[in-house]
């Protein structure tokens, strides 16, 4: 079973897996879980896995496939925690370079907040780069 622990902040939601093994049975829960977040008011989400050592396959690509849907939906999604053990099962899988990953749960929080700012930037009606031809040098 997937134990996990639900943060909710004013601008996105910690969750915090609390099962050392996330085998492939849990892939759907914690898709499940994912989903959730992408679909309420904190649709960012910071996902922390200090306390998970080992991670089936399945899980993995979940996880990945999660990540780009949340940032197709214009929403982040920032994985957090990894220990050693599972940051070195995941460099194997070649993962590591397409997660959005930081060291600590609060750089995570920078993370989230700075691409906030950005989507707020370049949604912005107000900025249109089209409307401005470049001036002759």
């Amino acid at each position: 079973m997937l134990n996990v622990k639900i943060d909710t902040k004013e601008k996105f939601t910690v969750l915090t897996l609390e099962t050392a093994d996330i085998s492939a049975n849990m892939s759907a829960s914690l898709t499940d879980h994912c989903k959730t977040v992408l679909n309420s008011p904190q649709k960012n989400l910071v996902l922390n896995l200090e306390n998970v050592q080992t991670m089936d396959n399945e899980v993995v690509d979940a996880l990945t496939e999660s990540q780009q849907n949340f940032y197709e939906n214009s929403a982040s999604f920032v994985i957090c925690g990894i220990q050693e053990k599972l940051e070195a099962c995941l460099d194997q899988m070649e993962v590591l370079e397409m997660w959005n990953i930081t060291p600590t749960e609060s750089e995570a929080w920078d993370i989230v907040q700075m691409e906030e700012i950005e989507r707020e930037l370049l949604d912005g009606d107000d900025i249109n780069f089209e409307n401005h031809p470049e001036e002759p040098v």
